[in-house]
């Protein structure tokens, strides 16, 4: 927004650090604007990233340094030590002892999260009042389109926002992984940030899943991504049903029914990951 880069922002870096701690310490920081930028998608349509000031993003860092939480072990997404990698190393092997595989995608899911059911959740981990003053300005801090014009945001944490993953995280540790943990614990799952995977033991459990799913999302204030979002068979050698979906991608890769050479030098079939054609 202010067009000042890094490079700027260190030309005098004791000072503009001096007076940014400043403002936090007294409470006079009002956080800036956030540049909107779109960029396109790999499949069409555009995603908007709501780009804070180098130092609004060092405020933003301090206060996730200081509350990083302790999320369900199987969230992969924006957190030390885990990454996209392990999500799928993990969803790779559960295929194997699964016969079912739910996977969904939630709908703009960062311009969608709740005000109110964020903060809720943000309050539960969060004693100190002055970083809770400031969660909720970033949430409700104006946004700038292309033309200019200045927008309030009364839904969603701007995606391009240090804290934002975080807090999405945050959100979806009660919206689903939590929730999952009470209501279906036998359906190990893998999520990094907005997608996740389900695993099941049948087809009518899969079905149940999918649907308890997208009826909790909705009391969340989500909606569970129509074309994103299906029930999948993990065909192999053992298991040779008939059914139409018998593929799903996992943040870039696919997993479907291979052809393998076996240890005797036999042609069989697995089901395995490889990266999707869709990843640029």
């Amino acid at each position: 927004m202010d067009d000042e880069t890094i490079a700027m922002f260190e030309q005098n870096l004791s000072g503009n650090l001096y007076k940014l701690w400043n403002r936090m310490a007294s409470g006079s920081y009002f956080p800036p604007p956030v540049k909107q930028v779109e960029i396109p998608k790999a499949k069409g349509g555009t995603r908007k990233l709501r780009v804070p000031t180098v130092s609004d993003r060092l405020a933003q860092t301090v206060v996730k340094l200081m509350i990083e939480p302790i999320f369900h072990e199987d969230s992969y997404g924006y957190r030390p030590g885990r990454s996209a990698k392990h999500a799928v190393a993990v969803t790779h092997g559960r295929c194997w002892k699964y016969d079912w595989v739910v996977e969904f995608d939630i709908k703009a899911a960062f311009d969608q999260i709740d005000h109110g059911l964020l903060l809720k959740a943000v309050r539960r981990h969060i004693k100190a009042d002055w970083i809770l003053l400031y969660i909720e300005r970033w949430l409700t801090a104006l946004f700038e389109t292309a033309d200019g014009t200045r927008l309030p945001r009364v839904r969603g944490t701007p995606q391009g926002g240090v804290v934002s993953p975080m807090l999405m995280n945050l959100f979806m540790h009660y919206a689903l992984d939590t929730w999952m943990q009470r209501h279906f614990p036998q359906c190990p799952f893998a999520r990094h940030a907005d997608d996740a995977v389900v695993h099941c033991s049948s087809e009518a459990q899969a079905q149940e899943v999918m649907h308890a799913i997208a009826s909790r999302l909705a009391e969340c204030g989500l909606e569970m991504h129509p074309e994103k979002s299906s029930i999948v068979y993990c065909k192999d050698r053992s298991r040779t049903q008939a059914y139409p979906n018998v593929t799903f991608t996992f943040l870039g890769f696919q997993f479907r029914p291979r052809r393998v050479m076996t240890r005797s030098g036999q042609l069989s079939t697995s089901f395995l990951p490889g990266v999707s054609r869709d990843v640029p």
